[in-house]
């Protein structure tokens, strides 16, 4: 960063790391066993020395978070926090001959990655050509085939699964009249609302958006205005367009 882009300010170039477990990884079959899967994922979080981190709920594969799943990701964090005794180690897994190789791995492959990146003319222009996604799509394909073809171990799934039929599992029911409600809630607030107001922020914005200015002081004077995230989309919607993929994803 202060090589490349010229920082100056120290905090600019600090490296804050937020990590949240993978939720790509978790299994409608056996659900609990996500439980396992969470807890190891926000230790190997804690070790490689975040700041901050959020847990998936076990029952994610299936539906939204229960309050129940909810609190026990929450509790996950807890318990290696205050009881597990691995916060109290700067870096416990320092000198690990292990974990060295395997950060120069991870240095070498990024460092490959940018300057492939690089190649193609930045991060814009690799996303144009489709490049970001067509990795990630590659990536799940080969995750997936591993997994299908017993390569790669998956419990409950394609290694100690169970013939026995589900249990049935205690989901989150939505109430759908919450979205009625809040429809009634958002024409109330408009109705109430200067919409002079708003459209003259929404002008000034759009204006803002044709050309090169920091667009966040507009954003702010917009949202002051009640103006909606919907609204405000929109204009950066029209003049900025939207974008459409190209190309194939293999």
């Amino acid at each position: 960063m202060k090589e490349r882009y010229g920082a100056t300010v120290p905090k600019a170039q600090m490296l804050r790391v937020h990590v949240h477990t993978a939720g790509s990884v978790l299994t409608a079959q056996q659900p609990l066993n996500n439980v396992v899967r969470i807890t190891w994922q926000a230790m190997s979080a804690v070790l490689g020395g975040i700041q901050s981190m959020a847990c998936c709920a076990y029952d994610e594969a299936i539906a939204l978070p229960t309050e129940e799943s909810a609190t026990l990701a929450l509790r996950t964090q807890q318990l290696l926090a205050y009881e597990s005794g691995v916060t109290d180690t700067i870096d416990p897994l320092a000198g690990s001959y292990y974990i060295e190789s395997l950060t120069d791995k991870i240095e070498q492959e990024a460092y490959e990655y940018i300057a492939k990146i690089d190649k193609m003319g930045g991060a814009v222009a690799a996303i144009e050509q489709g490049y970001m996604q067509q990795e990630m799509a590659a990536h799940a394909y080969e995750y997936q085939h591993d997994v299908e073809l017993g390569k790669r171990t998956v419990i409950g799934v394609n290694k100690f699964a169970d013939n026995k039929k589900m249990a049935e599992q205690d989901v989150l029911t939505a109430d759908l009249s919450v979205g009625e409600r809040q429809v009634a809630r958002l024409n109330k607030m408009k109705a109430g609302r200067d919409n002079a107001a708003v459209q003259a922020s929404l002008a000034k914005l759009r204006e803002a958006a044709k050309g090169t200015e920091n667009l966040m002081p507009y954003l702010i004077d917009a949202v002051k205005t009640y103006a909606t995230l919907g609204e405000i989309c929109g204009v950066l919607r029209e003049e900025f367009g939207e974008y459409k993929q190209s190309g194939s994803m293999f």
